[in-house]
């Protein structure tokens, strides 16, 4: 399979709330890049699909982003590409990957460690 991220992926753990037609769905962001992130869900969305969504940050802030819905698995969650981030989400985004970075596995309120394709 060709790799199609330009970013490098960090494998993260953390709290996230999309929204959908149906209501709020709860999520876990299990892997994210500069680029965009995979959340751990059982809603369901379709490719090409814009979703607004919010990380919970381990300073207790939110991160509201917005991404375009590249691919999916039913029952499992799905893959985005961050969409017109402005610059105090890319600063934030930036924040949030250096620190995840930094904590490396078994971190508590963060965990990260390079994902090897």
């Amino acid at each position: 399979m060709d790799e199609r991220r330009s970013k490098p992926r960090l494998s993260v753990s953390l709290d996230a709330v999309w929204k959908d037609s149906e209501g709020k769905h709860s999520a876990r962001i299990t892997d994210l890049s500069e680029g965009g992130c995979y959340l751990d869900t059982v809603g369901e969305v379709m490719t090409g699909e814009i979703v607004a969504f919010r990380v919970l940050l381990p300073d207790e802030d939110w991160l509201y982003l917005e991404g375009e819905v590249k691919h999916h698995r039913h029952g499992f969650g799905f893959g985005v590409q961050f969409v017109d981030l402005n610059d105090e989400q890319t600063e934030k985004l930036h924040w949030l990957l250096r620190i995840a970075k930094e904590a490396g596995p078994g971190a508590p309120a963060i965990s990260a460690d390079l994902v090897e394709e």
